[in-house]
This record gives C-alpha cells, structure tokens and sequence, in this order.
C-alpha cells in the first residue's frame, strides 16, 4: 500500500482570526504527526488489510473527535464565546478522513474492513 498524504487544507487556515497564527501551527503540526504515524504503521503492517484496520483506527478517532469539536460549537455559542476554533478543529478532521477516502488503493480497502467491522460487531451484539 502506497503512503498516505495529509495536509491542512488553505481555507480552514483562512478562515482563522489573524492572530492565530499559533493555531494554524498546531493544526499543521497535527497533520503532519498523524501522517507520519499513518505512514509508519502502514509500512510496519504485514499486508494491506492490516494497513487498512491501522488507518480506519485512525479514521474513527478523528470521527470521534469531530463529534466531541461538534458538540462545542453550539455549547460556545450559548456561553456568548466565538466558536470559530472548535469549527476549525471540526472541518480539519472531517478534511483528514476526506483526504484518506481519496487515496485510491485505500479507500477500498477501508470499506472493507468498515464493513468487516460492523459484521463482527453485529455478531457480537446478538451472542450477549
């Protein structure tokens, strides 16, 4: 399987006030620790399902942490704060899982194992 790319996309870094500077440097650096990480266990795994599992792990914490920046926004917004780096936070990850769905070889592979998982979490619900 081929390395994954990530990047931050130029819009969410536009749509931050101009004194934040430190958080679209945070932002970059996200990305670029969660690529190498991607990258390092996609080269340690022993063939491309195993790849894949490692990258849909991935992919469901960002899912997980797109619903936790999701639920500040209106929470933000009641307390009268500016909910612009929760929302931010919320389109960078919902990019990221975008960007690892473009890579050709991998998106099928992650269907995959999406519905691998969801069969063997199936049968694990009824044998309770």
């Amino acid at each position: 399987m081929d390395e994954v790319s990530l990047g931050v996309p130029e819009p969410v870094l536009e749509r931050l006030p101009d004194e934040s500077g430190d958080a679209a440097m945070d932002m970059q650096q996200a990305v670029a620790g969660w690529e190498s990480r991607l990258n390092r266990a996609i080269e340690e795994a022993d063939d491309d399902a195993e790849a894949a599992g490692h990258v849909l792990d991935a992919i469901e914490h960002f899912e997980e942490r797109l619903e936790t920046y999701d639920a500040f926004v209106p929470e933000l917004r009641a307390w009268g704060q500016s909910p612009i780096y929760a929302i931010a936070w919320r389109t960078l990850y919902a990019d990221v899982i975008a960007q690892l769905y473009e890579h050709d070889d991998l998106a099928t592979y992650l269907d995959r194992e999406r519905n691998s998982r969801l069969v063997q979490d199936g049968i694990r619900l009824r044998d309770r």
